[in-house]
């Protein structure tokens, strides 16, 4: 099944599959969003549950703003529940749910990254969510250097990453307790220490000191709060 770019719509946009290469680990067209064809419950609600967390700590920097969630999902779960209090939402991702790309205050991207969010435009958006992503990615570099780009000054960057602890721990959820997809799991081509992810964020245009990034959950997680002056 390829993402199929849909008809002009004045809140949507999308890039086709062939237009973008999507490259999945094997080197082949991936063309599918985490939750397109299953929905692993659990593992959803604990990323969603992780970075929701975050986002109150950091004084629920979305109500009222323009966000762009940076490999949502098929269904965005996490972002659909603040559509109500967004200004506008982007969503990026290989596949995105009908009901969202239909939804007014929605920008639907189909498309890779880092292509993908060439379609958003600089200095755009106030929030930037990236969760349990950057792990898929062999360059991920290539997609963070876009964030800044398309933050507005005052802008924040949440990003959420499974550690190295966190490798054993979503191993043992999926390969033992059955409680997500294995295929997954073995698209990742790495795992974050927050030593790790710092000199990236840094790389991509990140002044240090507007940077903080640190451990979540024990250790299973590592999460990265950026801010564009």
């Amino acid at each position: 099944m390829r993402a199929v770019a849909e008809p002009a719509h004045p809140s949507r946009r999308s890039s086709s599959v062939d237009d973008q290469g999507l490259r999945a680990s094997t080197g082949q067209l991936r063309q599918t969003s985490f939750g397109q064809h299953d929905y692993p419950g659990l593992r959803v609600w604990i990323r969603n549950r992780l970075l929701l967390g975050s986002l109150l700590r950091t004084g629920r920097p979305y109500a009222g703003k323009r966000l762009a969630d940076v490999g949502c999902g098929f269904k965005a779960a996490f972002t659909r529940t603040l559509l109500d209090e967004l200004s506008s939402a982007i969503l990026v991702d290989v596949a995105i749910a009908p009901d969202l790309k239909a939804h007014p205050r929605v920008t639907a991207i189909e498309g890779a990254l880092p292509d993908a969010l060439a379609e958003v435009p600089s200095h755009s958006v106030d929030v930037v969510l990236c969760s349990a992503v950057l792990e898929h990615l062999w360059e991920p570099l290539e997609t963070l250097k876009e964030f800044p780009r398309v933050l507005a000054p005052g802008g924040v960057c949440l990003i959420n990453v499974p550690s190295w602890l966190g490798k054993r721990v979503l191993e043992f959820l999926v390969f033992r307790l059955g409680m997500s997809t294995a295929d997954e799991i073995d698209d990742h081509k790495t795992y974050y220490s927050p030593r790790q992810l710092w000199p990236l964020l840094v790389r991509a245009g990140f002044v240090p000191h507007n940077i903080k990034c640190y451990r979540q959950l024990v250790g299973v997680n590592t999460l990265a709060v950026c801010r564009v002056d």
